[in-house]
């Protein structure tokens, strides 16, 4: 079913543009629809809707904002297929996976829903009990919401679901690849009576432009980014002007440690969830495998022979269980990564290249035998690509999960708890899964540090990024 042309969406309006472009479907490269390409005017447009709407919503009250999310959760579930199909046709990822994706990205609205109603101040005596101090919060202000393709719907859910529940207008910028999960929500939520400016939304190829122009303009107070370290710094740098609040998700370069006391099947199992779900097109997917020298050996075959299972397709095709890289762009990097580990010394032991077309699709690969310092460790990957790197110490395997500018996420199999706490409060990352494949939980908080960003989304600290903290001094 083709996809229907999108327009912008500004102040509780629906606007064509007068320049549109082409959105693929990675699984055949060909157009699907015309996506609203809009200017830096229409981002300013959008900018006064939303400083206009921030009043009203600053001043509804923590249940209306809860029943505006409540009911966008609803509304997305009610329409999980609609939704589910429009993810695969933009991204290409397995029906199976869109439809996982669905349920964890409301699961977001209704998470924050319950967040609104749940902001609390203090009232204590000061320490020398000469006045009292009341802590209270207000909304940041208007809030600028640029997400990837990777997860169009989710990194949508989690930004938008805590700037709302906060009472922050947005203006939502999705990613160019993937504009119509975006529309689709939304249209969801231009139905359900929020202010005019609550929610305005951009899809363009000019997102350099965008964001420049809007946060040259003070009336923007915060930046919410999820994508590449690159272009988080500069933003960062951007916001610096004005002073504006940022929360930065950014590159991740996962180890996947594997230690001589792992349980293989609860391992393995984690292993291809944290590689291979969404294709590896995630920033918390596992970029390295260190895996402990005892167990290497059959670690590898077993891990292999799974990957060798994987069936690279059409996300719509039910047989499939791996979709394709987003562009041709991606997957050539894909291509480079590992032509440079084989180039190396590494082996390939199973994949280690592209899949012939149409679609942008790469083998499921396994690699062996990678050195310290190949690209293929030190480079996010974004790609259904498995480099293994043996160790044989503790000591050893910390030092090479932690040998990176990253921070994101690090995975832990063992079944020593006194090890699984060592290793996790050793490890440089914001997250750690320990005998699990996936971290990802709308209740708790998601973020790194180092070069993989700053601040929390999701968790009790996801609505927080959003607020500021008010202090009165009270006389007796």
């Amino acid at each position: 079913m083709p996809a229907k042309n999108s327009r912008l969406y500004v102040g509780g309006r629906w606007l064509d543009t007068p320049a549109t472009f082409p959105v693929e479907d990675p699984a055949t490269g060909e157009p699907i629809a015309e996506a609203a390409d809009a200017t830096p005017e229409h981002a300013l447009a959008a900018l006064d809707a939303a400083h206009a709407a921030q009043a009203e919503l600053a001043a509804s009250s923590p249940r209306t904002r809860s029943g505006w999310l409540l009911a966008a959760f609803d509304a997305v579930v009610a329409r999980t297929e609609e939704f589910a199909e429009t993810i695969t046709r933009e991204t290409g990822k397995p029906l199976a996976q869109s439809r996982g994706e669905l349920a964890y990205g409301a699961e977001f609205l209704r998470w924050f829903a319950e967040q609104a109603t749940q902001l609390h101040g203090d009232f204590v005596v000061s320490p020398d009990g000469g006045s009292r101090i009341l802590t209270t919060h207000r909304p940041v202000g208007p809030a600028l919401l640029i997400t990837p393709w990777n997860f169009p719907l989710a990194m949508l859910t989690r930004k938008l679901g805590a700037a709302l529940a906060a009472g922050c207008p947005t203006l939502l910028k999705p990613a160019e690849q993937t504009p119509l999960t975006a529309v689709l929500l939304t249209e969801v939520l231009a139905g359900l009576g929020l202010p005019a400016g609550a929610v305005n939304l951009l899809t363009t190829t000019r997102a350099p432009e965008l964001s420049a122009a809007l946060m040259a303009d003070d009336r923007l107070r915060k930046v919410s980014f999820t994508g590449s370290t690159a272009v988080g710094s500069a933003l960062i740098r951007q916001s610096a002007q004005h002073v504006q609040r940022t929360s930065m998700e950014l590159g991740g370069n996962a180890p996947f440690l594997v230690f001589d006391d792992a349980d293989l099947d609860t391992a393995l199992d984690a292993a291809m969830l944290a590689k291979f779900r969404n294709g590896g097109e995630s920033c918390v997917a596992a970029n390295r495998f260190l895996v402990h020298r005892s167990i290497a050996r059959e670690f590898t075959e077993r891990f292999t022979q799974r990957v060798r299972e994987l069936v690279p397709g059409n996300g719509f095709d039910p047989s499939s269980t791996v979709g394709p890289l987003i562009d041709a762009r991606q997957r050539d990097k894909v291509h480079e990564l590992v032509r440079d580990a084989v180039a190396g010394g590494a082996e390939a032991v199973t994949g280690g290249g592209p899949v012939a077309g149409p679609g942008y699709f790469f083998e499921p690969t396994v690699l062996t035998g990678v050195g310290a310092g190949q690209r293929v460790l030190q480079e996010e990957i974004f790609g259904p690509v498995a480099p293994i790197t043996v160790f044989d110490t503790e000591a050893e395997a910390l030092e090479l999960a932690n040998a990176t500018r990253y921070g994101l996420v690090a995975f832990v199999c063992t079944r020593d708890v006194s090890r699984a706490v060592r290793v996790a409060e050793a490890c440089e990352t914001g997250m750690v899964g320990i005998n699990r494949g996936i971290v990802s939980e709308p209740a708790a908080p998601f973020g790194g540090v180092k070069a993989s960003g700053l601040g929390r989304e999701g968790g009790r600290s996801g609505i927080g990024e959003y607020l500021e903290t008010g202090y009165f001094a009270l006389g007796r």
